[in-house]
């Protein structure tokens, strides 16, 4: 008995299950769909996109397989046309760089992570003391909320006025810049 004739057992997942277990996005999911990725049920109004793990995973492997051997060998054209689209992904990159419009992911993540600790700061710190002073005796469910929800836009408001990330945070310092060309240089 051949793979492709053995029941497979799986699960049955949506739509959204599906791209996160391969970990793909939903339109990476339509565009299986589109090319053969076997369904149980087509999602339609009300009714879930339906499809079963196993024989999903044989169908991607049978397609990476094809693709593979679709792919073969590279002519000299192929080639030189591969090498001449990197060159010139490098020169817009180098472009980028010295326009200063590039950061290094590192840089950014502790930008935003400076961010958002002012953000986290201004709730912890403001909120509860302003909303405690407003509801104190305060016995209405549905008057807390609105103190609340003022008070979350009060502190939302002074954030969007202040610059979370200045330009300093963003600069390339001179160590990392030293870094990167004796990387290259090696």
């Amino acid at each position: 008995m051949s793979d492709k004739n053995k029941k497979s057992k799986g699960q049955v997942v949506n739509r959204a299950d599906l791209a996160n277990i391969n970990g793909v996005s939903l339109p990476t999911i339509d565009d299986w769909v589109r090319r053969g990725c076997p369904v149980i049920q087509r999602g339609a109004r009300g009714r879930a996109w339906q499809f079963n793990t196993a024989e999903v995973r044989n169908w991607r492997d049978d397609d990476i397989r094809a693709q593979a051997v679709e792919a073969g060998p590279a002519t000299k054209d192929e080639l030189i046309l591969r090498k001449l689209r990197a060159e010139t992904e490098q020169a817009e990159l180098d472009l980028s760089k010295a326009r200063n419009e590039l950061v290094p992911v590192d840089q950014f993540d502790r930008a935003m992570t400076k961010a958002f600790g002012e953000v986290r700061a201004g709730f912890r710190n403001v909120l509860p003391s302003r909303a405690a002073r407003r509801l104190i005796g305060e016995s209405d469910e549905t008057k807390m909320k609105e103190v609340l929800i003022d008070e979350v836009d009060q502190i939302l408001l002074v954030l969007s006025d202040s610059d979370l990330i200045h330009e300093t945070d963003l600069e390339i310092e001179d160590d990392e810049e030293d870094g990167d060309e004796g990387a290259d240089s090696e």
